[in-house]
């Protein structure tokens, strides 16, 4: 996920001792003690190809002109080419660079083929690459080049990029790749990355200095993440013409968790409306310490950005800042909400293409795609510190992938070449992504698309908090005593800090669900005939037990099958779908006994 790293301050600078014949022109005054240990690391190895991996935030952009006004001022370099997946970043590089004393064009184009004297390298993207590697093959050629690959994952994006990548840049005199989110769900090498095959056969990338986020949440370099997951109540019709009724989080197959997800980010339903009213609230609660803090909404096309940004105009009453990726002034607009106060931002995938807004505290994951690499660079939004206590809070709807993501903030993957595609490994929205894919191609794709479905009604509730691994909460309706709670946060507080909030909110919580089910055993004992019949009560019991199993599998990673066995191997009785009502509450106070002891 691309980050450019606005903090580089201008003037002479003082590096570490490590250093001590001269600073790097123009760079931090103070270099991150991971940014020093990869440029020693660099430098005294002096390697062609160089793979950082260092989270969003972390400041790669800081390391990677380092490099760069280093091996300058050694004359081990001529010329800097720096490679960038969008149009915005390569200005945000050129700005950053300025201020390190390297002059770099952004408007450079391979057909011009040459620059102003004045510069002494360009700024262009991937797509720019592919268009005319020769071109650029011909300018790196000329010179000795350093070429910084800003998020190079994106090499990998499409063949014709990754070969415009290796014609151009083959002849390079030093290649330095830098990524936040190395892994990717397809088989496409990434360009200059080393590949190792391990003992099981299968070849994966393989980084010379790795900065994961757990490391920069420990050395304060990067914000906590608490995530908001909200689940509820989704209609649809099928193609078929069947009307289907769903909770979204409840084990449903790969067809039907997409389309609860598609209905629940219908922005003619009542889910979106009530998660962007909860956003809201916690936006207000965070802004108390941080009064310039913004909110982000990243939607998944144009139209839902458009209708979104409706919403919130009425709920706040102010007009969001809306960025469209084919508007000519996408980037003028970031700009501008960046260095403002305004609350919310709404815009589609480029904004979670590494744009720099430090301010952003509050995020709306409201899009269908669910890669793990486009989550991480999502969330990669919010994640940059500016002063220590900054919290992040991101709203994801309550599905078990994207809350696996959450779980799994700290887990350091690399790209793997040879496994089974996405189809097959488990993607539940591989086949959505691509329909949705193709609606947003041509008009006539889309009008198909809509007519083999169509989201009839949802509601949102509050289900569960998800921080450092852990959940906490036990549901709630919206504007539920659990939920405002959550909400209530403070927006300035350190790692241990929340988790200790957290861990007294849910003791509360268990606390006040303890004593509504003694109040409801004892209305159980009153004589008075319920209003509902045998055959009811056994379904929602069955369906609450299927939830916490859910819930269970998702903390613990145990299958759903192995999670119900245990409960008969230790309480007796037939499989769920035949129990009685008693055994499913026994199995219900069990499950829910297991994870109040986990949390303690």
């Amino acid at each position: 996920m691309p980050s450019v790293d606005s903090s580089v301050p201008a003037g002479p600078a003082v590096l570490p001792p490590a250093y001590p014949d001269r600073a790097a022109w123009g760079t931090a005054s103070k270099l991150r003690a991971w940014q020093a240990e990869a440029l020693k690391l660099y430098l005294d190895q002096q390697p062609r190809d160089f793979l950082a991996v260092a989270t969003p935030g972390a400041g790669k952009t800081t390391f990677a002109l380092t490099v760069a006004a280093e091996l300058l001022h050694r004359r081990q370099i001529e010329r800097v080419t720096v490679v960038t997946p969008t149009e915005h970043l390569k200005v945000q590089w050129a700005e950053a660079a300025d201020r390190a004393g390297i002059a770099i064009d952004p408007a450079f184009a391979g057909r011009r083929g040459k620059t102003n004297k004045d510069f002494q390298g360009v700024a262009v993207t991937y797509a720019g690459i592919a268009v005319n590697p020769l071109a650029f093959r011909v300018r790196t050629e000329r010179f000795k080049t350093l070429v910084i690959l800003d998020e190079v994952h994106h090499g990998g994006d499409a063949l014709s990029w990754g070969d415009g990548v290796r014609e151009a840049f083959e002849p390079a005199a030093r290649r330095l790749c830098l990524t936040g989110t190395p892994f990717r769900s397809d088989d496409n090498p990434i360009p200059f990355v080393t590949y190792e095959h391990g003992p099981d056969g299968v070849a994966r990338s393989k980084a010379d200095y790795t900065y994961g986020y757990g490391h920069a949440l420990r050395d304060h370099v990067v914000r906590p993440v608490i995530f908001m997951s909200y689940s509820g109540e989704m209609r649809w019709r099928t193609k078929a013409g069947d009307e289907v009724a769903a909770r979204l989080g409840e084990p449903l197959t790969k067809d039907l968790t997409a389309q609860a997800l598609r209905t629940a980010l219908d922005p003619a339903g009542e889910w979106m409306p009530a998660v962007l009213a909860a956003a809201d609230k916690r936006l207000t609660e965070v802004r108390r310490h941080m009064p310039d803090a913004g909110a982000l909404v990243i939607s998944g096309d144009q139209n839902t950005a458009r209708a979104y940004a409706k919403t919130l105009r009425e709920l706040t009453g102010e007009a969001p800042t809306v960025v469209l990726s084919d508007e000519k002034a996408a980037s003028k607009k970031i700009a501008r909400f960046s260095e403002g106060d305004s609350r919310w931002m709404v815009a589609v995938r480029m904004v979670s293409e590494g744009v720099d807004v430090p301010r952003l505290a509050v995020g709306v994951y409201a899009t269908p795609t669910s890669t793990p690499l486009f989550f991480a660079q999502a969330v990669g939004r919010f994640v940059r510190a500016r002063k220590r206590g900054e919290t992040a809070s991101v709203f994801v709807p309550s599905v078990t992938r994207l809350l696996g993501f959450a779980a799994d903030m700290e887990a350091e993957r690399d790209h793997v070449l040879g496994r089974k595609n996405s189809n097959e490994d488990g993607d539940i929205f591989a086949l959505e992504d691509d329909l949705l894919a193709k609606a947003n191609q041509t008009e006539a794709a889309s009008d198909e698309l809509d007519a083999k479905f169509e989201a009839l009604g949802s509601d949102a509730s509050f289900d569960r908090v998800v921080f450092d691994g852990g959940d906490y909460g036990t549901g709630g309706d919206q504007a539920s005593d659990e939920e405002l709670d959550f909400l209530g946060l403070p927006g300035l507080l350190e790692p241990d800090q929340v988790r200790e909030l957290l861990r007294e909110r849910q003791a509360k919580s268990l606390a006040a669900q303890k004593r509504t089910r003694r109040g409801a055993a004892e209305e159980r004992e009153d004589p008075t005939p319920t209003e509902l019949a045998t055959h009811e009560q056994i379904a929602l019991l069955r369906r609450e037990l299927n939830g916490l199993v859910a819930a269970w599998h998702h903390r613990t990673g145990q299958p759903h099958g192995v999670i119900h066995n245990d409960l008969r191997r230790k309480l007796g009785g037939p499989a769920a779908a035949h129990a009685s009502s008693t055994q499913l509450k026994e199995r219900i106070e069990l499950i829910r006994d297991w994870a109040t002891q986990r949390r303690a």
